[in-house]
């Protein structure tokens, strides 16, 4: 799905005020990638002009790990927009972290999904509404603002457990020493695992009044986003964020969106759906997508778009395709899939 809101990005003002303390004209970055000057005053760009803009600061700061370190550090958290300075006045670094998961909705093209799991919280970065991956260094830095934005929370250098990349990121052991952890580079996915009990942590920052003037007027703006879009569509959207490893239910819907239960089941009726329809379609056209990618294997596809058994999941495609995920890869791909 794409909405006229995901092309339309907002660009904090601390961004090119960040670009200057590290030395480098704004105007400079808005020649590299071949922009008009004017971008730079401009408060909102398409997500095409967005990309640009981080690639012309990739090339003009050289190296890419560099461009991450610098500019996460330097920038100043006064600077951040509302939606992201909310996140530093909550309560914990869970409490942070989750805030920023649901207010970046508002905040294409990049979103977030996040897992707690055993002693592990894992974020991955997947982009929003737009079928071309943003540059690498856009990708760093989003991740390096997350430990950043617990390091400035909690004041305590915190570490993070592995830091995954899809992409080279320029110099490892540089960004090995700032995350404090392993760096892997050619990932399946963009994630910084964290330790979970840091997310415990409370934040000597957290301003409960500004809190309650900053949570209901964000909330309102998102509730507002959603309600121009088609509600199945985003309840299928993060569906799909969710299916990993498991059924998620409606409540998980629900509470992302901003709704009751109750709420969200009377506007998919209205929709002419359901939840139980929509988790299908969620389900089916994840599926495909996988099927699509020779790497993934039968066994890890099921368990992507959450079955615990291969069997469930071959019932369930036999319902959709009228064929076995086997023989529809097969006819698809035109080569013959990975063992079983």
């Amino acid at each position: 799905m794409k909405s006229h809101t995901a092309d339309r990005i907002k660009i904090p003002p601390g961004f090119w005020i960040g670009l200057r303390q590290l030395g480098m004209a704004p105007h400079d970055v808005a020649r590299k990638a071949r922009l008009p000057l004017t971008i730079v005053t401009e408060p909102v760009v398409t997500a095409a002009q967005y990309f640009a803009i981080w690639q012309a600061y990739s090339d003009l700061i050289g190296d890419t790990a560099d461009g991450i370190i610098k500019l996460a550090t330097i920038y100043e958290t006064a600077q951040y927009p509302p939606t992201v300075l909310a996140t530093y006045y909550a309560r914990d670094y869970r409490d942070a972290l989750n805030r920023m998961a649901r207010y970046k909705q508002m905040c294409p093209p990049e979103s977030l999904r996040i897992t707690e799991e055993g002693e592990h919280c894992t974020i991955e970065l997947e982009w929003l509404h737009t079928e071309q991956a943003g540059p690498p260094l856009l990708v760093g830095i989003t991740l390096a603002f997350l430990l950043e934005l617990g390091r400035r929370g909690t004041g305590q250098p915190l570490k993070a457990r592995v830091v995954e990349f899809s992409q080279s990121m320029g110099d490892v052991q540089a960004l090995e020493a700032y995350f404090g952890c392993p760096i892997r580079m050619d990932a399946k996915c963009n994630r910084l695992t964290l330790h979970r009990s840091d997310l415990d942590r409370p934040f000597v920052t957290y301003n409960e009044e500004l809190l309650e003037i900053l949570t209901p007027v964000l909330d309102r703006s998102l509730y507002e986003q959603h309600s121009s879009r088609s509600i199945t569509e985003m309840a299928k959207w993060i569906l799909k964020r969710s299916l990993t490893g498991g059924r998620p239910d409606i409540r998980i819907v629900a509470k992302e969106l901003g709704m009751s239960n109750r709420t969200l089941q009377r506007r998919l009726t209205n929709e002419n759906t359901s939840f139980k329809h929509v988790l299908t379609q969620a389900r089916h056209e994840q599926a495909l997508e996988y099927l699509a990618d020779p790497s993934l294997d039968i066994k890890e596809v099921a368990f992507l778009i959450g079955y615990e058994d291969q069997n469930s999941f071959y019932r369930a495609f036999r319902l959709w395709e009228g064929e076995t995920p086997t023989n529809w890869r097969t006819e698809h791909l035109g080569t013959n899939p990975l063992a079983e």
